[in-house]
C-alpha cells in the first residue's frame, strides 16, 4: 500500500487524499471558504469537486475585491475617516488579500486531488 502524502500548502484541516473521510474533511474546509448560504445547495454537498470549483470562484472574487479595495481605500476614505483609520483599512486589505491568495493555492491542491490527481513524496 502506498503512503498518502500531501504537498506543501495543503490545508491543515483536510485529511490526505485516499484516507478515510478525506472528501468529507475537504468539503468542510471548502464550505468554510464560502458564504454560509452555500451549504443549502444539495449539489455542493453531494459533489465535492463542484464545491471546489464554486469555492475557487468565490475566493478569486474576494482576491479581486481586496485588490480593488486596497487600490482605492485612501481615495475613497481619506476625507471621511482619520488617516490612522485609512492606514488600518489598507493593512486589513493587505492581510485579507494574503490570506485569500494562500487559500487559493491550497484550494487548487484540494481540487486537483478531488479530480483524481495524486501527490508523490519528493526525495
Amino acid at each position: 500500500m502506498s503512503e498518502q502524502v500531501v504537498p506543501p500548502g495543503w490545508p491543515g484541516g483536510v485529511r490526505a487524499p485516499g484516507t478515510p473521510d478525506w472528501e468529507r474533511s475537504a468539503s468542510g474546509w471548502l464550505f468554510d471558504l464560502c458564504p454560509p448560504d452555500y451549504r443549502a445547495h444539495e449539489v455542493l454537498r453531494r459533489h465535492p469537486v463542484v464545491l471546489a470549483r464554486v469555492a475557487a470562484h468565490h475566493v478569486q472574487a474576494g482576491i479581486r475585491a481586496a485588490r480593488e479595495g486596497l487600490a482605492t481605500a485612501r481615495q475613497e476614505l481619506g476625507d471621511v475617516v482619520t488617516a490612522e483609520t485609512v492606514e488600518a483599512t489598507v493593512a486589513a486589505y493587505e492581510r485579507e488579500g494574503a490570506r485569500l491568495l494562500a487559500a487559493s493555492r491550497s484550494l487548487a491542491l484540494v481540487e486537483q486531488a478531488l479530480r483524481g490527481g495524486r501527490f508523490l513524496r519528493r526525495l
